[in-house]
């Protein structure tokens, strides 16, 4: 299984784009793809798959900081039309479960598709959800 929660290897997956063996063919592959490295920390990918006028050398470092100071643990694509895609992305850090609930922008630039931007929801877990970190159990009787 993919990191990004898809049913092909991650080689298959989004090992292949993060690679460059191929390319994104639609925004929330590209979307997964990002997912998939921010697990693996790898900041030099998630700039590169950013727009042009949005890269920031000094980004890299951030990103690889903030990815090994947290547990990835799961992505839930919520919808995916054209070329913006709605996900939670859950990670465990130092306050307990946390959920980055963002609408992305994506557009093709050269013929490849990348994140343009996105607006982020204060979204909290709810008590009746079935817990991010996979036990099966409902949030409020396990990592709430």
């Amino acid at each position: 299984m993919c990191i990004c929660g898809k049913k092909e290897s991650f080689e298959e997956c989004c090992g292949a784009i993060i690679s460059a063996k191929r390319s994104a063919e639609t925004p929330e592959e590209l979307m997964r793809s990002r997912y998939s490295a921010y697990v693996q920390a790898n900041g030099s990918y998630l700039l590169e798959s950013t727009v042009k006028e949005n890269r920031f050398a000094d980004d890299v470092a951030l990103i690889e900081e903030f990815s090994n100071a947290v547990e990835w643990l799961k992505l839930d694509v919520l919808n995916a039309a054209g070329s913006q895609v709605e996900f939670k992305a859950y990670y465990r850090d130092n306050e307990g479960i946390q959920v980055l609930h963002e609408k992305s922008n994506f557009i093709q630039e050269d013929g490849v598709w990348r994140y343009k931007d996105g607006e982020l929801y204060a979204t909290k877990i709810e008590r009746n959800e079935s817990c991010p970190c996979g036990s099966g159990k409902k949030f409020k009787k396990c990592c709430m």
